[in-house]
């Protein structure tokens, strides 16, 4: 076999998931190019594949020896849209097993047909790769499938306290919890109650005295509970509050209101979140509907922000007996880590589709929530908090730089939860100081969320070599209430997208789900029109267009993941992930890009999720 054949041959059937087997890497560069760089070891050495550009590849694709291995699956179109800025669009796709063996032309793709090929012939149908959640919480959205759902519109139905309270009552009615267990909800928002306030141990007292009651917020950084709840906790005047935690109380007394904020919500929350892992059958089964939910909306690869280690060794297993269709990036929270034990499984990679991203960081609150820290004050405090107020760490300062510092010196990618500016400043001190005489290495820390983010922050994540991972969909779920928190000059300015763009430096968007569903139509109308529930444009100059917005859903996604040469793009050789819409969402009108069906989820060769309508 010559050297050219065993390249084509390579790029065709040996790709895998490990980044030493990939012959081609691509990264869009700071410009907005594209570099490659060789990575073939013992084949071919004295040769260079740089030159090589997807123009080669579709020519050489054409040749016998490809043709001798027909592909699986050939999709033509006119609506193809690559991601790949060496070939932005083509009219043939083709997939053999896990990989993309051919991106090109019409004409020369009739070479890799064979009599068990399926053709699939897109007509106004468009074929993207696969999105990528950047920021999410698959574990959580699997066990709030059976908690009580009090969000309000668009997501669930609730408008108001008694709504609520009748959900609850509803629920206790018709599937109480067994004997000492309790009743959960999740996604009340007081921002959207009609009320504006939280739900309080004295409106839940009057669904039951006897079950204890908790609400998860919308935020999932706050909640509230009733009187059987807190009694059952422990919580009552005489307890303090955390650090990095408030019990909120009865004004002008000690005595706890209900609603807790951050650290607090640990009491009350976590306790029934690992109670509900000790049944880890029931487990699994919720986490393949909860990746199923994922795929409906093209997902391929999914997050698990904030893992803890029994999630990592209940999805290794699954993932092992060959039960997770989708990649999922499991990114355990640092808390009581055994780091030695993350950077092993770190170092192992994916194993079937299950792998540890990095290691998370809480810095702060939300701003939903009005617990986002930051630098200047409110302009619309928190209920019962009285003169200038920024919220506050959820972090010992010293503690969390000295773990960063470890972690990042281990090659182990850091993820912190900053929303305000100065949870957002304490991240970028971090990672300053952690290389601090050091040349820079390709750390890429992820700044979760970003969103009250300077303009000088900024460009400090571009000197850094900083991703921030905008929350972009909060333009739309909340741009009316922050602008009542921050006013306008700092509302305008949540998730600077754009700016990032103009200014190079790698970002990407997300959902994260379960706080808003995993809706990557709806989360690139968001980032493409930053209007309000209120129809108000929150900041036209933050504004991206369609493909920069795709761009963070895919290329961009991959990069914050380390998997650029795997996933983003369809390229030959990278994983066979690919999303069938039914409109190409650039060229659709941009007010109704949130209506685009996704009609076909395909996860490393193989249909995951199929809308009849696709069909």
């Amino acid at each position: 076999m010559t050297c050219r054949l065993l390249v084509l041959y390579l790029l065709a059937e040996n790709l895998s998931h490990g980044a030493g087997n990939a012959i081609f890497h691509s990264v869009r560069s700071r410009a907005g190019a594209t570099i490659r760089k060789t990575n073939v070891q013992g084949v071919c050495m004295k040769r260079t594949l740089a030159p090589l550009g997807l123009a080669t590849l579709t020519a050489l694709s054409s040749i016998p020896a490809l043709a001798a291995l027909p592909a699986d699956r050939i999709f033509y179109g006119d609506h193809i849209i690559t991601m790949d800025p060496d070939q932005p669009a083509a009219e043939a796709v083709a997939i053999r097993g896990d990989k993309i063996v051919y991106v090109g032309d019409r004409s020369a793709a009739a070479e890799l047909l064979g009599e068990q090929t399926k053709i699939v012939e897109l007509g106004d149908r468009a074929l993207i790769p696969g999105l990528i959640d950047s920021h999410g919480h698959v574990t959580m959205q699997a066990r709030l499938i059976d908690y009580v759902n009090a969000s309000s519109p668009p997501v669930g139905p609730v408008e108001n306290i008694q709504d609520i309270q009748q959900l609850l009552r509803d629920r206790l009615a018709s599937n109480p919890p067994a004997e000492g267990q309790w009743l959960m909800a999740y996604g009340y928002d007081d921002s959207l109650l009609a009320e504006k306030r939280h739900p309080t141990r004295a409106d839940l007292d009057k669904v039951s005295t006897d079950v204890p009651i908790y609400m998860m917020h919308v935020s999932g950084h706050l909640g509230t509970a009733n009187s059987a709840a807190l009694e059952a906790a422990g919580i009552d005047e005489n307890t303090p509050d955390p650090q990095g935690g408030v019990f909120r109380r009865i004004a002008g007394t000690n005595i706890p209101n209900g609603v807790v904020e951050e650290a607090a919500t640990h009491t009350l929350m976590m306790p029934q979140f690992l109670a509900s892992s000790g049944d880890t059958e029931k487990f699994k089964g919720q986490m393949l509907k909860a990746i199923d939910y994922f795929a409906s909306f093209g997902i391929t690869t999914i997050q698990d922000g904030a893992s803890n280690m029994g999630d990592v060794a209940v999805l290794r297993e699954m993932a092992a007996n060959g039960d997770i269709e989708a990649d999922i990036v499991m990114v355990p929270v640092a808390r009581d880590l055994d780091v030695a034990e993350v950077a092993r499984l770190k170092a192992e990679g994916y194993q079937g589709g299950v792998r540890i991203g990095g290691v998370k960081f809480v810095l702060d609150g939300s701003p939903q929530g009005r617990t986002a820290w930051t630098t200047e004050p409110y302009d619309e405090n928190p209920e019962g908090v009285e003169g200038p107020y920024t919220a506050y760490p959820t972090v010992k300062p010293v503690d969390f730089k000295t773990q960063a510092d470890e972690l990042l010196h281990l090659g182990i990618p850091i993820y912190m939860h900053g929303n305000g500016d100065a949870a957002i400043d304490l991240a970028m001190n971090a990672v300053e100081e952690a290389f601090e005489g050091e040349t820079l290495p390709d750390h890429r820390s992820v700044i979760i969320h970003a969103q009250v983010m300077r303009p000088d922050q900024v460009d400090r994540a571009k000197e850094l070599d900083m991703v921030p991972s905008f929350y972009s969909a909060h333009s739309f779920f909340w741009g009316d209430w922050h602008r009542e928190s921050f006013g306008d000059e700092r509302a305008f300015h949540i998730s600077p997208a754009k700016s990032a763009l103009e200014k190079g430096v790698h970002f990407t968007i997300h959902n994260d789900t379960p706080v808003v569903p995993p809706d990557m139509m709806r989360l690139m109308w968001i980032a493409v029109n930053r209007e309000t529930r209120h129809g108000v444009t929150l900041g036209a100059d933050e504004r991206l267009s369609p493909f920069d917005a795709l761009y963070a859903m895919t290329q961009a996604g991959a990069y914050q993941y380390f998997e650029e040469d795997l996933k983003g793009s369809l390229t030959v050789g990278k994983q066979a992930d690919l999303v069938v819409l039914g409109e190409d969402p650039l060229e659709a009108e941009p007010s109704s890009i949130k209506d685009i069906p996704v009609l076909e989820t395909i996860a490393r060769g193989k249909t995951i999720y199929l809308n009849s309508a696709g069909s």
